[in-house]
């Protein structure tokens, strides 16, 4: 299988929504029904003040993370996901979502909640260190950082375990491991912020 080089871009997304709304079944597929229930159950509080969702998507695991957050900020790159997300969270006035390719654009603020799912991997290995760094900027003290990847083979330009390895190590100076999880399709990593930053 041939991977992409370089981090994916917008257009990578925009033409798998222009053609399916749901093209990853994040609605529909029992896997990512247990995979979002595992998610939440990992959370090692039962609520943040301020979370953060990287790769919100449709919103599917926004609307149940927004019952945990006082506040929620979910960043996508694709603006038809991001509208399909708004609509299925028009009643959540906690939640706020933008339009943001990361890491190059990033939002305002401080979280004790970073929830990276199914993102990491569309990285380049350089952009993956700059999304650590950008972390690093905006974790809370204590805060926590979820990170959660399919495992199979792909043609992005990680897979899910190098991404999640190469974020590991660019942030092993202000994050610790809590807990790792692997099933037969995906890892699920707990990481927690240093009180003391090395």
């Amino acid at each position: 299988m041939t991977r992409y080089a370089r981090s994916l871009p917008p257009s990578y997304f925009d033409e798998r929504y222009a053609n399916n709304l749901d093209p990853w079944e994040f609605e529909t597929s029992d896997y990512e029904r247990a995979k979002y229930v595992a998610t939440l159950d990992a959370l090692p509080r039962s609520r943040y003040s301020s979370a953060l969702e990287v790769g919100c998507s449709i919103g599917v695991l926004t609307e149940a993370l927004a019952k945990r957050s006082d506040a929620l900020v979910s960043l996508d790159l694709a603006a038809r996901a991001l509208t399909r997300a708004r609509d299925r969270c028009r009643d959540l006035s906690h939640v706020r979502f933008e339009l943001a390719q990361v890491p190059g654009q990033w939002p305002d603020g401080t979280f004790d909640l970073i929830l990276l799912s199914e993102v990491v991997y569309y990285l380049d290995a350089a952009d993956v260190t700059r999304l650590a760094h950008r972390v690093r900027g905006c974790l809370r003290p204590g805060g926590d950082v979820v990170l959660v990847h399919w495992t199979g083979e792909t043609h992005y330009p990680l897979t899910g375990d190098e991404a999640t390895e190469r974020f590991m190590a660019g942030a092993d100076d202000f994050l610790r491991t809590q807990h790792q999880t692997r099933s037969d399709k995906y890892r699920l990593d707990v990481l927690v912020c240093r009180e003391r930053r090395l």
